[in-house]
């Protein structure tokens, strides 16, 4: 469970409770049914005309991501191919096939498979960046169904805004309506900037962050690859996938895998 998204989420939620309540207001003030549906339903109806219904669908599990911490075990991956290193420094490259069955990690596993078939270094490295670049495209895409929503939901919220507007315009005789009338359309604006704001545009940015991360943990797969392939001693390997981490989570893997 992600903590941050938990806390992000609620606490942006506490501090508007705490704004309404401070400046004198009631929730119910803020409450319009008809704007729910104008604004939070309505954009989420228009994201069909964008995209297919079941990347529409499936935007909640998308979502949903965002609530749990992605561990991709950097520490694991470098003692393995550190290990991998090892091995065919001393039994060769051919002596890996045996190992590779039992990898877990697919694309690691497809990278070494070119290496213990002989392949060529920059087809090595062309095929693994393809596969890493297709795995972003996939999280762009997604991330855009997230991003298209951020922009629907204030749309349709001046919509509602306007339709209230037009509908008291209609109305103006009955000047002890205005008021109401006026306030009850300003609040589609307020749930879209609630929307795009408080929800969708930090989900997008946690989502970016989770891709960033994944793309960094297989480059430095490539590099781990590739390294082997050149025969790198098995320190020289561990300094080259070290340096794809943080200064903190670097300083205590390096303690770890090198102690020896």
């Amino acid at each position: 469970m992600d903590l941050a998204t938990i806390i992000g989420l609620v606490g942006a939620f506490a501090m508007l409770v705490m704004a309404i309540f401070t400046s004198g207001g009631t929730i119910m003030t803020y409450v319009d049914i008809p704007s729910v549906f104008m604004t939070i339903v309505g954009s989420y109806f228009a994201l069909f005309t964008s995209y297919s219904m079941s990347d529409v669908l499936g935007v909640f599990k998308i979502i949903g991501l965002t609530m749990r911490v992605p561990k991709f075990g950097e520490q694991a991956i470098i003692t393995k191919l550190m290990s991998f290193a090892e091995k065919a420094r001393r039994e060769g490259i051919l002596a890996l096939e045996e190992e590779l069955e039992d990898l877990d990690d697919e694309f690691m596993k497809k990278g070494l498979r070119l290496v213990v078939d002989g392949s060529d270094v920059e087809i090595i490295r062309t095929l693994m960046e393809n596969e890493l670049n297709a795995m972003q495209a996939r999280h762009a895409y997604r991330i855009g169904i997230i991003d298209a929503w951020s922009k629907l939901a204030p749309g349709m919220g001046m919509l509602g805004t306007v339709t209230g507007l037009i509908a008291m315009m209609k109305n103006l005789e009955d000047k002890s309506q205005i008021g109401p009338n006026m306030a009850v359309a300003l609040v589609t604006t307020f749930y879209g900037a609630i929307m795009a704001n408080m929800v969708l545009i930090p989900i997008m940015t946690k989502l970016k962050s989770h891709d960033a991360a994944e793309t960094q943990v297989k480059e430095m797969i490539i590099e781990g690859v590739l390294s082997i392939q050149a025969g790198d001693n098995p320190r020289i390997l561990a300094l080259k996938l070290l340096s794809y981490l943080d200064p903190v989570t670097r300083k205590s893997v390096e303690a770890e895998i090198l102690k020896d």
